[in-house]
C-alpha cells in the first residue's frame, strides 16, 4: 500500500503534498464617480470616514458620498474609490527654491479644490540652530472648504473649518530617517511632494526651502485659476487618461483605464451613471470576468414599468429598482439616491456572514427613509422576467432586497450567487496555480495541481455551496492525458478539466484550467 494516497496519479517515492489555494475577497467594490478631492488613481478605504478625510463629503454634482455611506451601513468593509473628473487633469501646485534645487508642492488630485490648500515653512522643532537648520524644516498643510479670508488663518470660521496636516522635523538629506518624501507620501491626503535634488551636483548645497528663512504666512499651492473637474462630466471621462504625472516622473492611470489593472476588485458600481454608461461598466466586467457590476434603473424611469430593463444581457451583472430615499445632509431633507451602494454593501454582509454561494436576497436594507416607488406582486411578476431586481416594503420586515437574478437570458447563468461563486472559484484556482508555470510538465505536476484543486474544493463543498451528498458528487478535476494531448506536452501547457456542481443550478458546469509560460487561462466550456 503506498504511503500517501492523493487524488490523481500515484508516482511511488515522490512528494505530492497539495499546495494550498487561498480563496479570493468576493466583497471588494468599487465605486466610480466625482467627488469634492482627492486623488486620481484608484484608493482603498476601509469606512465613510476614511472617504471624508481623504477624497471629501457630500456634494451636489454627484450621488457617490450617499451611496458609499450606504455600502458601509449595510455592512460593506472594504472598497476602492475611483474619482472621476473632467479630462484633462490640471492641478494646483507651487515650486520653492531649496539651496540650489527646487522642491514642489502639488494637490493630490485635479481641480479648482487645490487652490484652497495653503501650507507654511517653520523651523523644525528639534532643529533650530546651526548648521542642521538648513537641512531640517516643518511643513504645515490645511485645505479650506471655501476660499479663506485673510483673518481666518488666525481665528478659522466654524463654517469653513479646515483640515490640517503637520509634518515636522523633515530632511532634505535623502539617507536620513526622516526624509521628507518618505514622511509625505502616501500619507498625506491633500499634496505630493518632490524635488529636482538628482539634477543638483552639490548636495550640499541642498537646503530646506527657502533656506533659512521661514514662510510664516499661508501661502496657497496655486494661484492659477484652474477649471472645477467636477462639472460637466461625460461619459467619456469615465474611461480615463492612460499617463497622469502625480509625481516627479511618476505616472498613474485614471478611470476605467485605471481599474484593469486592479486585481483584488470583484463588484463594480458607478452611482451616476446613465443608461450608455451603465452599459459600458457591464461590458468592463463581461471582459475582464472576474468582477460583477450592480447597475440600477434610471431615476425618470419609476413611473413606467415598461421602460425599465437593463441596457444589455450579461452574465456579469445584476439591475435593482427602484431608487431609495434617505437623508441629505446638504439641504436637510430627503433625497432620492441609486440603490447601487447599499446593495454592494448587502452583497459585502452575506459574503462575510454565509458566502459567496448564498443568494445577497431577503435582506433588510439598511440607512434609507422610503422607496421611491412601492412595488407589489403584480409590478414584481412583470418585472421579475425582465432580470430586474426589485426591492420591496413589507409591513413589520421593512424594506428587502427581492430579486437573485442576473441580466442574463441563459438559464444556466439566471443567479447572481452561481455566477459569483464561479468568479470566486475560477479566480482562486488562477492565482493560486502559478506557481506550477514553469513547473515540469509531467505526471509528478498532475498530481500536486490534482490534489491541491481537489482540497480546495472539497473545502468549497463543506461551506454548503454545491450539490451532493459526497464530494465525488459535488465535482470533479481531471489532469491527465485525457485533457492533454502530447503536443499540450510537449508545448509546456498544462491543462485542466474542472467541473461543479452549484446549489442552482444543480446540474454540473465546466471549465477548463491552461498554464503556460504566458500564464493562467480560464475558459468556461
Amino acid at each position: 500500500m503506498p504511503e500517501y494516497e492523493a487524488p490523481g496519479v500515484y508516482i511511488e517515492g515522490t512528494d505530492i503534498d497539495p499546495k494550498p489555494i487561498e480563496g479570493v475577497s468576493t466583497n471588494t467594490a468599487v465605486f466610480l464617480g466625482p467627488t469634492e478631492r482627492g486623488p486620481i488613481d484608484p484608493s482603498l478605504i476601509t469606512s465613510f470616514e476614511e472617504f471624508q478625510r481623504k477624497f471629501g463629503g457630500f456634494i451636489k454634482e454627484s450621488y457617490m458620498a450617499y451611496v458609499l455611506n450606504g455600502f458601509f451601513r449595510n455592512g460593506g468593509k472594504r472598497c476602492y474609490i475611483s474619482r472621476i473628473y473632467k479630462r484633462p487633469a490640471n492641478f494646483s501646485k507651487s515650486t520653492i527654491q531649496a539651496g540650489t534645487g527646487t522642491i514642489t508642492i502639488k494637490a493630490s488630485g485635479p481641480g479648482n479644490w487645490g487652490n484652497r490648500v495653503y501650507y507654511k515653512i517653520e523651523d523644525a522643532n528639534l532643529y533650530k540652530n546651526g548648521d542642521e537648520r538648513l537641512k531640517f524644516f516643518k511643513l504645515l498643510v490645511r485645505y479650506y472648504p471655501r476660499k479663506p479670508e485673510a483673518v481666518e488663518f488666525e481665528n478659522p470660521d466654524p463654517k469653513n473649518d479646515p483640515i490640517e496636516e503637520v509634518y515636522d522635523n523633515l530632511s532634505v538629506m535623502p539617507f536620513s530617517s526622516s526624509y521628507y518624501k518618505n514622511a509625505v507620501a502616501g500619507v498625506s491626503n491633500l499634496i505630493r511632494i518632490w524635488d529636482n535634488f538628482s539634477e543638483v551636483e552639490d548636495k550640499n548645497a541642498i537646503e530646506r526651502p527657502v533656506g533659512g528663512a521661514c514662510i510664516a504666512e499661508w501661502k496657497p499651492i496655486g494661484e492659477e485659476e484652474i477649471e472645477d473637474n467636477n462639472t460637466q462630466i461625460t461619459n467619456s471621462d469615465y474611461d480615463g487618461e492612460g499617463s497622469v504625472e502625480i509625481d516627479n516622473r511618476k505616472y498613474t492611470k485614471s478611470g476605467l483605464l485605471s481599474l484593469r489593472e486592479v486585481e483584488d476588485i470583484s463588484l463594480v458600481c458607478a452611482p451616476d451613471a446613465d443608461e450608455d454608461l451603465t452599459q459600458t461598466i457591464i461590458e468592463e466586467c463581461d471582459n475582464a470576468k472576474d468582477r460583477f457590476a450592480i447597475v440600477n434603473s434610471q431615476i425618470a424611469d419609476a413611473g413606467d414599468l415598461d421602460a425599465i430593463g437593463p441596457p444589455v444581457d450579461s452574465t456579469y451583472g445584476a439591475f435593482y429598482f427602484p431608487w431609495f430615499y434617505v437623508y441629505d445632509p446638504l439641504t436637510k431633507n430627503k433625497k432620492l439616491v441609486p440603490p447601487c451602494g447599499h446593495v454592494a454593501g448587502i452583497y459585502a454582509r452575506v459574503d462575510a456572514e454565509r458566502g459567496v454561494h448564498k443568494a445577497p436576497a431577503n435582506e433588510v436594507v439598511k440607512g434609507i427613509m422610503s422607496l421611491q416607488v412601492s412595488v407589489d406582486k403584480v409590478k414584481q411578476e412583470v418585472l421579475n422576467p425582465k432580470g430586474i431586481n426589485v426591492i420591496r416594503s413589507f409591513p413589520g420586515r421593512g424594506n428587502l432586497v427581492w430579486g437573485t437574478r442576473t441580466i442574463s437570458r441563459d438559464p444556466m447563468w439566471k443567479y447572481i450567487n452561481v455566477r459569483r461563486l464561479f468568479i470566486f472559484v475560477e479566480k482562486s484556482v488562477q492565482r493560486s496555480t502559478q506557481w506550477a508555470v514553469f513547473e515540469p510538465k509531467n505526471e509528478r505536476l498532475w498530481s500536486k495541481v490534482k490534489a491541491s484543486l481537489t482540497h480546495f474544493l472539497t473545502t468549497v463543498w463543506k461551506t454548503g455551496a454545491l450539490m451532493g451528498t459526497t464530494a465525488e458528487e459535488a465535482f470533479f478535476v481531471r489532469v491527465d492525458r485525457t485533457t492533454m494531448t502530447q503536443n499540450d506536452i510537449d508545448n509546456g501547457r498544462l491543462i485542466v478539466v474542472v467541473g461543479i456542481a452549484p446549489t442552482k443550478p444543480a446540474e454540473f458546469v465546466i471549465f477548463r484550467l491552461v498554464l503556460t509560460q504566458a500564464g493562467v487561462n480560464i475558459t468556461e466550456l
